[in-house]
């Protein structure tokens, strides 16, 4: 499922300033390119000496659940530089879309510093709680999807009416338009269901990708409630989408 914005939000994302979230999708996109993973940088060789390369760099900057909670101290670092690091092109361009298409708003909502230090909190959590159920595992998780879903999660949130084109693949691809407040739990209910089966086989890490989304929805919860309590009898914070002047 793809998704992209309606025309009104559309028009707000080209009117606005979101620098950390081109920002990560540079990092992101420059960190791939250079890797072993992309194919380009020929220092890495051909063949079994750039697999190798491969697997040695997954298990560098990665997540090794089982190293994690070892006492290594260089391992606590890898929930944060796994945010970074992508197994394929595919993975790449996924979350970079998704990250184009929802962080811009969530970020010019509350604000560049707050955003970066969300993102950044939150998948790394979202990591270090896939990590801690598999603490047994050597299988390497790296991306930005936790906190990606994190993201979505707070977009939930503040913007529940702003409308997204969605291209269903049981549906031809048809493109329909429907609220955020409808297309994303669908997405978590996928999530949800993968996750309680597994996963197996797939590569894919769906408890972070829960964990994050609820922790992006509960954080755009508590920072609104927290600050329309503190400007009370004074000018309000302003409303969640759909509260007032909702998206189209």
């Amino acid at each position: 499922m793809i998704t992209t914005w309606g025309s009104k939000a559309g028009r707000l994302l080209r009117g606005q300033s979101a620098p950390v979230t081109y920002g990560l999708i540079a990092v992101c996109c420059v960190v791939f390119v250079i890797s072993p993973v992309s194919g380009f940088n020929p220092v890495y060789g051909k063949g079994g000496e750039l697999l190798a390369a491969q697997q040695a760099y997954f298990e560098r900057w990665g997540v090794v659940p089982v190293e994690l909670f070892s006492g290594v101290p260089r391992a606590a670092l890898g929930p944060f530089t796994a945010l970074f690091v992508h197994g394929s092109w595919l993975h790449l361009l996924g979350n970079m879309l998704f990250l184009y298409v929802f962080g811009a708003m969530v970020e010019e909502r509350m604000g560049h510093l707050l955003y970066a230090l969300f993102y950044l909190s939150c998948g790394y959590l979202a990591l270090l709680a896939y990590a801690a159920a598999h603490a047994g595992s050597d299988q390497t998780l790296v991306g930005a999807s936790g906190a990606i879903s994190a993201v979505l999660g707070a977009f939930l949130y503040l913007f529940p009416q702003a409308r997204v084109t969605s291209l269903f693949p049981f549906l031809f691809f048809l493109p329909l338009r429907f609220p955020a407040w409808v297309v994303l739990p669908f997405w978590v209910t996928l999530q949800w269901l993968a996750a309680g089966q597994g996963g197996k086989g797939t590569g894919v890490a769906y408890l972070a990708h829960l964990v994050g989304f609820s922790l992006g929805f509960l954080f755009a919860w508590g920072w609104c409630v927290r600050g329309r309590r503190s400007t009370r009898g004074t000018t309000s914070l302003p409303a969640r989408e759909g509260e007032a002047g909702g998206l189209e």
